[in-house]
C-alpha cells in the first residue's frame, strides 16, 4: 500500500531534517491512523510540494515527529482540465467534488445556473464554498495527491463563458442527442492548454446559456446513451478525458 498523505503548511525541516505535524492533521496520523516509528508517509502543501519522510515518534494524541527526505515538486499537469459544475441539491455536491478530485480534476467551479434548485447566497454560500473546498482536500489526501484541484469562487454564467472562450476544448455536456450529436470520447483534444467541461443542473442547462457559450466557444457533448445525475456527470466525462489525454498512462 502507497504511503498515506499528510498535509502541512511548512515543508521546512529543522537542522536534523525533521518536522513535526501537530494539530487535525497530528491527531489524524497519532490517534487514527497509529503510526509508529519506522512508519512512512508523505508530507504535502497540497500545491505540489512533497517530502518522502519516516515517523521518529508519535507523542500524545497528536503530535508526530518526522524526517524528511528531499523535498520534490510536482508540476502542473497538461492539459489542465477545469470542470464547471452546476450546484446539485443537497450532499451531492460534496459527492461530486470527491469523486472528481479522485478522479484528477484540476480546478472545479461552482456554477449557479438557471436551472439549480440550489442557490448559493449570503452565508449559505460561504459554508458550501468551504465544504467544497475541505472535501477536494479529503478526497486529495485519501487518493495520493500531492497538488489538490483548486475550487473557485462559484461563478456566474457570464464568467463561465469567459472560461470556455479561453480554453482549447469547450465542452458542454448535453443529455439531447439531436442537439449533442458528438460523443466526448471522439472529440479531439489538446495536448496542452485548457480543457473546460460543463456539467448542467438536473434541468439541464437552459437555450439561453447554452447560447451564451455557443458564442464563447463551447461546443454540446454527449457522454453515451444514459443520462447520468449532474453530481456523476462531471467525474464520468474527466475519467473520459483524462484517459484519453494520457494522463492516467
Amino acid at each position: 500500500m502507497t504511503a498515506a498523505v499528510f498535509v502541512t503548511d511548512t515543508l521546512q525541516a529543522d537542522a536534523q531534517g525533521r518536522l513535526v505535524l501537530t494539530g487535525t492533521e497530528g491527531r489524524h496520523a497519532v490517534s487514527v491512523k497509529r503510526l509508529r516509528p519506522g512508519e512512512r508517509i508523505v508530507l504535502t502543501d497540497g500545491a505540489g510540494r512533497w517530502a518522502d519522510c519516516e515517523v521518529l515518534a508519535a507523542e500524545g494524541k497528536d503530535r508526530l515527529t518526522v524526517r524528511a527526505e528531499a523535498v520534490h515538486e510536482e508540476p502542473p499537469e497538461s492539459p489542465r482540465l477545469t470542470v464547471v459544475q452546476a450546484l446539485p441539491k443537497g450532499d451531492r455536491g460534496e459527492l461530486a467534488v470527491e469523486t472528481m478530485t479522485e478522479t484528477g480534476v484540476d480546478v472545479i467551479v461552482p456554477w449557479s445556473a438557471a436551472r439549480c434548485v440550489t442557490q448559493w447566497k449570503g452565508e449559505r454560500a460561504l459554508k458550501s464554498l468551504a465544504k467544497w473546498r475541505a472535501t477536494a482536500r479529503e478526497a486529495g489526501k485519501q487518493s495520493r495527491r500531492v497538488r489538490f484541484p483548486e475550487v473557485t469562487e462559484p461563478m456566474t454564467t457570464k464568467q463561465v463563458a469567459a472560461l470556455l472562450a479561453g480554453a482549447r476544448l469547450a465542452a458542454v455536456l448535453h443529455e439531447d442527442r439531436d442537439l449533442a450529436s458528438t460523443p466526448l470520447a471522439t472529440a479531439e483534444l489538446p495536448t496542452d492548454g485548457d480543457i473546460v467541461l460543463v456539467v448542467g443542473p438536473e434541468g439541464g442547462v437552459s437555450p439561453e446559456e447554452l447560447a451564451v457559450f455557443a458564442e464563447a466557444g463551447g461546443h454540446p457533448y454527449r457522454l453515451g446513451r444514459s443520462v447520468l445525475r449532474t453530481s456523476t456527470a462531471g467525474t464520468a466525462a474527466a475519467a473520459v478525458v483524462l484517459g484519453r489525454t494520457g494522463r492516467w498512462s
